[in-house]
């Protein structure tokens, strides 16, 4: 039996894609093309989705009812054009599919300042949301009042089981090659979540202990609070050009961030590596395709969402037991950038 993921294979987008256009989302934006190549290799392939039923309307009698969760997102860039939280969401779709239940409610939390989604969230009577992001206080609290079951992902509430990965030992991970490919003058790219300020973010934080206890020096003309903008490290890459001397090496704490520097550093004539390296993190597919190739660090986001549509599942058939952290691992993955 095909599944939704070989239907995704076959016309080269994401499993999640294809769930949005199964599923007719007009807050989807895809074009004519596209939803035609999916309708095409669901035909071909025979795929046949689960019914997407609410628990109240299943019938008396026939079997335990499907499993219906929602997942409020996290984005970096537009609702569906991050790679690294569609990697995860793609995870959670798929493994839900094949554990008889869907994602039947997806938003990000910006959307629920809209009290019209809001209250379709908390009236949609779901058994699970996955929260993807940390979230006010208040917000949590609320939805924790209407929802039987959250789970977390990196979000820090030990309240509720969470899916890591650990933020530290990434950033530790990278400054520590670069280090050992003897760069001594290493930047940081990256931002903080929401309006917090970058100190609070654990990759810089880890950043300046590991280069404090390597004895290194942080030059902060060479920190780079970007806000997970592209279009914005592209800018601070260029004023640091005008003004400073580059580092001999950027540790950018996303792939996205690490690629629009390959990009500045391009527009700009500096060679990578031969002047300036590059070190990305996450190990999202398109960083493979960089000229040169992204040095990084893989985080497994598609596992993460296996994990996470596993651990809810659990929940909401019985599991008890303590609130769960589970710390997925990080590797190193050598390319041509360093």
């Amino acid at each position: 039996m095909s599944s939704i993921r070989d239907v995704a294979k076959l016309c080269h987008v994401s499993p999640a894609t294809v769930s949005r256009v199964l599923n007719n989302d007009q807050t989807y934006k895809t074009t004519p093309e596209t939803r035609k190549n999916v309708l095409r290799a669901v035909a071909e392939l025979d795929y046949k989705p689960l019914a997407r039923k609410r628990k109240k309307d299943a019938p008396q009698g026939q079997g335990r009812p499907m499993i219906s969760i929602g997942c409020l997102l996290a984005t970096t860039k537009g609702k569906y054009s991050d790679p690294y939280y569609l990697s995860i969401l793609s995870g959670i779709e798929s493994e839900m599919e094949r554990l008889g239940g869907a994602v039947t409610f997806l938003h990000t939390e910006q959307e629920l300042e809209n009290k019209e989604v809001l209250a379709n969230l908390l009236s949609m009577r779901l058994d699970g949301l996955v929260l993807m992001r940390p979230i006010a206080d208040p917000l949590f609290a609320l939805l924790r009042s209407n929802i039987p079951h959250l789970v977390g992902i990196d979000i820090g509430h030990a309240s509720i089981d969470s899916i890591d990965y650990d933020h530290a030992r990434v950033s530790r991970m990278a400054v520590e090659y670069l280090y050992k490919k003897g760069h001594r003058q290493i930047g940081f790219v990256g931002g903080a979540v929401g309006k917090v300020p970058l100190i609070q973010c654990r990759r810089y934080r880890s950043y300046v202990e590991t280069m404090a206890d390597f004895g290194l020096p942080i030059h902060h003309e060479w920190v780079l609070d970007c806000k997970w903008d592209d279009k914005l490290c592209i800018r601070l890459v260029e004023k640091v050009h005008k003004s400073h001397v580059l580092p001999t090496a950027f540790y950018a704490a996303s792939d996205l961030m690490g690629i629009a520097v390959l990009r500045a550093l391009c527009q700009l004539g500096v060679s990578v590596p031969d002047e300036v390296a590059v070190m990305g993190m996450s190990n999202i597919e398109m960083s493979q395709y960089t000229n040169p190739p992204l040095t990084t660090i893989d985080v497994p986001t598609y596992e993460m969402g296996v994990t996470v549509a596993r651990t809810i599942t659990n929940r909401i058939q019985g599991d008890a037991t303590l609130p769960k952290r589970i710390i997925l691992p990080s590797t190193l993955i050598e390319r041509g950038s360093v």
